[in-house]
Parts: structure tokens; C-alpha cells; sequence
């Protein structure tokens, strides 16, 4: 069996897709479990407010840390093993058949269904092993998202489908992915924002945001770089264009990128 711990603000949305088809038998006859976890309850305002506006400016809302973080606490208090905890974004590692079959020996994942501009990076640090997207395009939340990692990977478990040999025989604009976003506290758990969002100065800030995106973008989907003009044209964009058209960043190499048919994806944050 295979249980799912789904994050969101809006579990309603996933009620009728489990209570139908496929999903629904397998949830009967006990191969999968999805419990559905209210982010909103993590919250201590009247109004249960679980965003806020991005430091450094810009446009949109950011998913706040702490009732992400409380959240995630609750279903890692147990006695339970740990899961393996994946956030929804569209700016994470592609959802491929390889990645499928390799989610699909965990005994338990956690699912964060982003929302607005995205996740407080300082969440993402501290308790994320693995950052996932379904496609090179952008919808309302990662509630969908999710669905699709769910019905992926449960179709894999052996007596969801009728025939063992059904999934075996089945086949399978322009930019850099988005850097780190950071919202209020300034100071979260003895991590800071940095710096540099806070300057006030909109030359930097763009700098910055800049080097981190094509930094994540090298790090998570290199691919994207393989446009010759792509990197200066978003360096001249922005009035910044270094010598030779290269944009310095630190890029350590990323995690869990090979093709195996059974990897862990990404290590698991301890």
C-alpha cells in the first residue's frame, strides 16, 4: 500500500476525484491511502491567512512558512515512516514514467500543493526532497498537479489495474525557471532573508533573482539553457550583460537526475 499526504488549501477539490473510478476501488481494497491535510487549520488569524506579499516586490502572494511548516509537523509526528515530501511547482523536476515507477516504491509521500506566486524557499530548504512539475506551463495550484501524481503512481501498484500488463505496454514560453521566493518573517526559524531583497535597490534585486534563476534553471533543467541567445537576451533585458554573455551563479549539481527505473529522487531532508 502507498499513502499519499496531500497539503492544500483546498481539499474539497480532490473529494469527487477519489470518490470515483479506479481510485476509489483501490482505496477499498486497501492498496492506497490519501489523507488530505487543510493548511488553513495551521493557521491563527480569524481570517486564516496563509499567504502574503513577496519580499523584494513584485507581483502575486507567497504561501507563508510557518502553517506549510506546522502542516507537515503534524503528519511527521507519528510513528509512521517518514515520507518522501514533494512540492508541486512548475519550476521543479519534470513528472516522467521513470520518475513514476520511482515514486511508486515509497511506502509514503506528502504532496504540497503550491498556490500564488509560489512556496517560501526557507519551507522548500527545510523539508522538501523533491520539487515536481507536470509541464513547461502554469495553472491555478498544485491540486491538479497532485491528482496526476496520484493516478500516475497508483496505477503502478500491482491490482489497481485489471491486466498486470496494462502499464507496462502503455507509452509514455520562453524562459529561465523562477529562483528562491521569500515572505514575511524577515527571520524564520534562525533563517533569514537575504539581504539583498531587502536593499530596496531594484537594479540588485533584479541582478540577484536573475543569478538564482539561472542557477535553479542550470541546477533542475539545464535543457532550457540550450537556446545560444537565451541567457543573453534576459541579461540585456534587464540592462545587465556581463562579458561573453555568461551570468555567474553558484551551481551545485542536483540530485536524483539520472534515468533509473528505481532511484530516490532526491536525498531526504533529516
Amino acid at each position: 500500500m502507498i499513502s499519499f499526504e496531500v497539503l492544500t488549501l483546498f481539499p474539497d477539490i480532490f473529494r469527487s476525484f477519489l470518490a470515483e473510478s479506479l481510485l476509489a476501488k483501490a482505496a477499498k481494497k486497501g492498496l492506497i491511502s490519501v489523507n488530505l491535510v487543510n493548511v488553513r487549520d495551521f493557521t491563527f488569524d480569524r481570517h486564516r491567512t496563509a499567504d502574503d506579499r513577496p519580499y523584494g516586490g513584485g507581483p502575486g502572494m507567497v504561501l507563508k512558512a510557518e502553517p506549510v511548516a506546522l502542516a507537515l509537523e503534524s503528519i511527521l509526528s507519528g510513528e509512521a515512516p517518514r515520507p518522501l515530501i514533494a512540492h508541486l511547482t512548475p519550476s521543479g523536476r519534470t513528472l516522467d514514467q521513470a520518475l513514476v515507477r520511482s515514486l511508486a516504491q515509497e511506502p509514503r509521500i506528502a504532496l504540497i500543493c503550491g498556490r500564488y506566486e509560489g512556496l517560501d524557499q526557507r519551507v522548500i530548504d527545510r523539508f522538501v526532497d523533491l520539487e515536481l512539475s507536470v509541464g513547461d506551463y502554469v495553472l491555478n495550484g498544485g491540486e491538479v498537479p497532485a491528482m496526476a501524481v496520484i493516478e500516475a503512481v497508483a496505477r503502478l501498484i500491482p491490482g489497481f489495474l485489471g491486466h498486470p500488463e496494462s502499464s507496462r505496454d502503455e507509452s509514455h514560453g520562453y524562459g529561465l525557471l523562477e529562483g528562491p521566493l521569500y515572505t514575511r518573517p524577515r527571520v524564520w526559524r534562525g533563517e533569514a532573508v537575504p539581504d539583498i531583497l531587502l536593499s530596496g535597490n531594484h537594479a540588485q534585486i533584479a541582478a540577484f533573482r536573475l543569478a538564482e534563476s539561472v542557477a535553479k534553471t542550470r541546477r533542475v533543467r539545464p535543457g532550457l539553457l540550450e537556446n545560444p541567445g537565451l541567457v543573453d537576451d534576459v541579461a540585456r533585458a534587464l540592462g545587465e550583460a556581463p562579458q561573453g554573455g555568461k551570468i555567474k551563479a553558484q551551481c551545485p549539481p542536483g540530485p536524483g537526475q539520472g534515468g533509473e527505473a528505481r532511484v530516490t529522487p532526491c536525498p531526504r531532508k533529516k
